[in-house]
């Protein structure tokens, strides 16, 4: 399992001030493309770290919606949608080139990202942005969700390999979905999110805002740069996934 975090989201005198602190921890760097976040040099400093580092540099396309961060939904032709995603995933990929690097896999950000799980038409018209994308065979990260096998087969119908992502620090609905941020506790602090973490590592399960029990694959961890103590989270869950890693690992073998 690997571990990623949203990054390169500040934007002008408003800054987000993890990028260098969280990347020693994480994987995969999901870096904001300038329609929610991240200006200019805030996304060529966070390329620069996650080259440094050796994480893995993922797009992480929004709604164009700087003033409400990229959590508002927005109705958007399919094409219009398209030619978003495009203009995004193309300008942070020549911006990673530019510096010996590139994008490697693409996850939607915020309000996109929510809408597409449970909006079927909008989530064909993102796999066929990514399938006709300006770097092509990349993988799309979307939610694990209990409906993993129908979703699997929706991508395939396009040649788009998924990879499931799961929150530490998000509560889930009955369903399967993240709950809304505007509800109270849709966010975990950072014990639980430690909680909800660890028991996806050891059990392959969440528990939802209902106490049932969601079970689907994760491919990734995410933890988001935005929340309280996300530095200590990270280094956290990177410890409690090295000590995993390690006791699968037979005596007298290499890691």
């Amino acid at each position: 399992m690997m571990l990623n975090c949203d990054l390169g989201e500040s934007y002008g005198a408003w800054t987000m001030p993890v990028d260098a602190e969280i990347m020693v921890h994480i994987d995969m760097a999901n870096i904001a493309c300038g329609f929610h976040g991240g200006d200019p040099l805030t996304l060529q400093k966070a390329i620069s770290l996650a080259l440094e580092h050796n994480v893995t540099i993922g797009a992480h396309p929004s709604y164009p919606d700087l003033q409400g961060f990229g959590r508002r939904s927005l109705a958007m032709a399919e094409d219009e949608l398209i030619a978003c995603l495009h203009y995004q995933i193309a300008a942070l990929d020549g911006m990673a080139r530019a510096q010996g690097g590139h994008v490697e896999y693409v996850k939607p950000h915020g309000a996109l990202y929510n809408d597409m799980m449970q909006d079927t038409q909008l989530r064909r018209g993102v796999l066929k942005a990514m399938a006709c994308g300006p770097v092509a065979d990349i993988p799309l990260m979307i939610q694990a969700h209990p409906a993993h096998e129908q979703l699997a087969r929706e991508a395939a119908e396009f040649g788009v390999v998924l990879l499931f992502e799961a929150f530490a620090d998000r509560r889930y609905t009955p369903d399967g979905y993240l709950m809304s941020r505007k509800h109270s506790g849709a966010v975990l602090n950072e014990d639980d999110a430690f909680t909800q973490a660890t028991r996806l590592m050891d059990d392959g399960v969440i528990i939802a805002c209902d106490d049932s029990v969601l079970s689907m694959p994760v491919d990734t961890l995410c933890v988001h740069g935005d929340s309280p103590g996300a530095v200590a989270m990270a280094e956290a869950l990177r410890v409690a996934l090295t000590k995993r890693k390690l006791s699968h690992v037979r005596p007298g073998t290499n890691a």
